[in-house]
């Protein structure tokens, strides 16, 4: 049968093919992530650790990607990161280090797909380059083709065969080579033009959800200082069965997608005299929303006559998403770094993320509830799992920002919860700027 390479994607690439009836590689170049793979563990909640061991009993096989026999393989999958530099920029940097890995063992007839979220022009450009550096050209002696994964990390229905692929190839025959491949993983693949039509449609699903979550977010600020509820309104808007779609506003946007594609595209942009105003922004507004959370919280604490500096925070969920264990890029990062930079002490608490790295580089570890909620003067809700006990949060908690909605329902007793969005929402009292000024700090 054809054998089939993936660099990284284990998960996400590498399963489906060998469950199709294929023989598969998985290659990754680090050698933790090949030994917790290799031993059956899976690193994401969408693949069960059964599933794993399973495929590894019938013969999908983990390797290195220095013990990787490239040249002895059909098809190439590329799913590596791509993140941008500290100035916005994208980072290739690990796609040109899987082509020049590949390179070194390319040979005639064979097909790479790259499916890693990238700028329009990549496949055919910086990554064709990389590869041809062989000596072998693109269209003639081997197949290229872009074909990105749309799977939703915490959502299995979206790597359902059910849902459309996408593929373009730099050539005719190089997008129905791909295509045929990807029909026996997809019942629906449509082909497209040219790999840089398939990395712009990739860019716009991506960027569509972060302009939305920029326009929500925008109305979240804009109804606290008008004294409304943000989430009152959404619903509202929400009952309209046409016309709209609903996004909500939250503390930041997170994971290796959402924050990274609106300045992917907006620099590609800028390579045509084309400034992207409005998708940048977009991302701007996004990114800035962790400040905003930090200002809350100061809001909060000044409430009860008591300073960020020298108070304790903690932090419910550091996932960049409900019920997933991916940290990456997740708002938590910026917040538990602003907060310490302001003086807090600040714990967290996350069922899925055992370990935690923040912004500033410190690594922290997750506690246990019911201490974060007795022991911290400010609760601040990042991301809502379903696994906390939100009835002990706010049976107990004196004090919480919540940034998702979270306390819809259930704020109880004499806690006072500053919402994102909505301001003030406590039962039986809110403190108004004169008591909060006079109220004196707790010893």
């Amino acid at each position: 049968g054809i054998r089939e390479l993936t660099v990284t994607g284990v998960q996400t690439c590498a399963l489906p093919i060998f469950e199709a009836g294929l023989t598969v590689v998985g290659v990754d170049a680090n050698s933790d992530r090949v030994a917790e793979l290799a031993g059956g563990r899976s690193p994401i909640d969408d693949v069960a650790d059964d599933r794993l061991r399973a495929a590894l009993a019938r013969g999908l096989a983990i390797v290195h990607v220095d013990a990787a026999r490239l040249g002895e393989v059909d098809v190439v999958f590329i799913c590596v990161p791509t993140p941008i530099t500290t100035s916005k920029d994208p980072d290739l940097g690990p796609v040109l280090a899987a082509a020049e890995r590949i390179r070194r063992e390319l040979r005639p007839g064979q097909l790479v797909v790259l499916q890693s979220t990238t700028y329009p022009g990549t496949t055919a450009g910086p990554l064709r380059r990389a590869l041809e550096a062989s000596g072998l050209v693109a269209g003639r002696d081997f197949d290229l083709a872009f074909a990105p994964e749309r799977v939703n990390p915490g959502d299995p229905a979206s790597a359902a065969r059910t849902v459309p692929r996408l593929v373009g190839g730099i050539d005719r025959a190089a997008t129905a080579r791909a295509a045929r491949l990807l029909r026996r993983i997809n019942t629906d693949v449509r082909e497209l033009s040219s790999p840089d039509a398939a990395e712009m449609a990739k860019l716009l699903e991506n960027v569509f959800r972060n302009v939305n979550i920029a326009l929500v977010n925008q109305l979240a600020l804009l109804c606290e200082r008008m004294g409304l509820d943000v989430w009152e309104v959404i619903d509202a808007a929400a009952t309209k069965p046409f016309g709209f779609m609903r996004f909500t506003p939250g503390p930041g946007v997170g994971g290796h997608c959402i924050p990274v594609d609106p300045y992917y595209l907006a620099w590609r942009a800028r390579e045509f005299d084309f400034v992207d105003r409005f998708v940048e922004l977009a991302g701007d507004i996004n990114f800035s929303m962790p400040r905003h959370v930090v200002a809350l919280v100061g809001e909060a604490l000044n409430a009860v006559g008591r300073p960020i500096k020298g108070a304790r925070v903690g932090i419910l969920g550091v996932a960049f998403k409900p019920n997933v264990r991916d940290p990456r890029n997740s708002p938590a990062e910026a917040i538990i770094a602003l907060l310490a930079e302001r003086g807090a002490v600040v714990d967290y608490h996350d069922p899925h993320v055992p370990r935690f790295r923040d912004a500033g580089g410190a690594w922290r570890e997750s506690v246990d509830l019911a201490r974060l909620v007795d022991d911290a003067a400010c609760l601040v809700v990042v991301t809502a799992h379903r696994v906390i006990d939100w009835e002990l949060v706010y049976e107990r908690a004196s004090l919480v920002v919540d940034t998702t909605n979270s306390s819809r329902g259930r704020v109880r007793r004499a806690g006072q919860v500053l919402r994102l969005g909505a301001g003030w929402a406590a039962p039986d009292h809110v403190p108004s700027a004169s008591e909060a000024r006079g109220v004196s700090p707790e010893p």
